[in-house]
């Protein structure tokens, strides 16, 4: 189970971070503006994260499998109607369609590796948030590929190919039934949970201050190379692989970590690590130091993802952790979103300097609060 639904998410992924590289040749092809292809991806963002807490507390309710399946093979539509169906209502279908896949799919796979594996919860979440960084180098070699050899439609298809048969095989695989129960949501009680002590509270907000700073760093990450450091593209491209084969390394290292020792402390390392080298990448002025400070930054802020997931299910009731974790990623994804709107309107109109001192802010602040945590308890 480790491996089938670490797998897959590496796969949804490489095919999220596919639209990336390729957008710009979408919009040529398409003819479509850049406002319309930011609001299919807005759409796929917002379905992605409305998803969450249902799927979170209907594996609660029913079996983690009865979630899982249907994610799987709804992306496997979804990423075939991109490859298969042309024209801009076909995309924005499509990347929908991945949206709730997507969403069906996170949580119950999450807490399924959180029910197998409660003793070495941190590891087996670390190996499963790598295959985000797996799935981005594998979508910058398909994209090079396509973008030379093939249409941008073509790398779509073996994604969807790959996930039916991972389907396949998590179907055979898992020891799980299939039940389908009460469609009844019970949000007030879970948020009630989530908020019911100011520690939970403040966890709560120190990692949403980490994903808005995540959506505004990754996204901007090779333009703000490009235009405020004088990089050429390909040698952004390099800094921006460099994020990812970091993530793959030290992930599972720091949800091991945190396995032995208190989670949130490992957590306020990862942050004052990422606001340290963010605040000397903004200032630095030669390349070597530039490079260095990506690598620094990846290995502080790559380290949070397994963590934040973790400490949310330790502090949730076993019957109701996929509704707990579903609940508190749909806030962090919301936080994420704001993200880039936040560092292009700063950039534009102030600079990037002031935009990323606003993201080293944020990371000392949420560092600040699960210190206080750690302090309390």
């Amino acid at each position: 189970m480790l491996l089938t639904v670490s797998l897959g998410w590496a796969l949804l992924q490489a095919g999220r971070f596919l639209l990336s590289p390729l957008l710009p040749t979408i919009i040529d092809d398409l003819q479509i503006t850049e406002a319309t292809a930011g609001i299919a991806l807005a759409v796929f963002q917002g379905i992605y994260a409305l998803t969450q807490y249902p799927s979170g507390e209907y594996s609660d309710r029913w079996t983690r499998a009865t979630l899982i399946v249907p994610g799987l093979a709804i992306l496997v539509v979804g990423f075939a109607t991109l490859g298969l169906v042309g024209g801009v209502a076909g995309f924005v279908a499509a990347v929908g369609i991945i949206g709730f896949g997507k969403g069906l799919f996170a949580i119950p796979s999450r807490a399924l590796l959180s029910d197998l594996f409660a003793g070495r919860r941190g590891r087996a979440l670390g190996l499963y948030a790598a295959g985000t960084d797996l799935g981005g180098l594998l979508a910058s070699g398909l994209a090079i590929l396509a973008l030379t050899y093939a249409s941008w439609r073509t790398p779509f298809l073996p994604v969807a190919a790959a996930l039916g048969v991972l389907t396949l095989v998590f179907v055979l695989w898992s020891n799980e039934g299939y039940t389908v129960g009460s469609p009844r949501l019970d949000l007030t009680q879970t948020v009630k949970r989530l908020i019911s002590s100011p520690a939970q509270r403040r966890t709560l907000i120190a990692f949403a201050l980490f994903y808005f700073m995540v959506g505004g760093f990754i996204n901007f990450l090779p333009t703000y190379l490009i235009e405020a450091k004088g990089f050429t593209q390909q040698f952004a491209s390099v800094a921006f692989a460099i994020v990812f084969v970091v993530g793959i390394a030290i992930k599972p290292v720091a949800g091991g970590l945190s396995d032995r020792f208190r989670r949130e402390s490992i957590a306020v390392v990862g942050l004052l690590i990422a606001a340290g080298s963010l605040a000397l990448l903004s200032l630095a002025t030669t390349e070597a130091v530039i490079y260095l400070s990506v690598v620094v930054m990846a290995v502080g802020y790559k380290m949070e993802f397994p963590l934040a997931d973790a400490i949310i299910v330790d502090n949730a009731p076993a019957e109701d952790m996929g509704a707990d974790l579903g609940a508190a990623r749909a806030l962090f994804l919301g936080a994420n979103a704001a993200g880039p709107a936040y560092v292009g309107i700063v950039a534009t109109y102030v600079g990037y300097v002031p935009a990323f001192a606003g993201l080293v802010g944020c990371l000392v602040l949420a560092a600040g609060l699960l210190y206080w945590d750690t302090r309390a308890r």
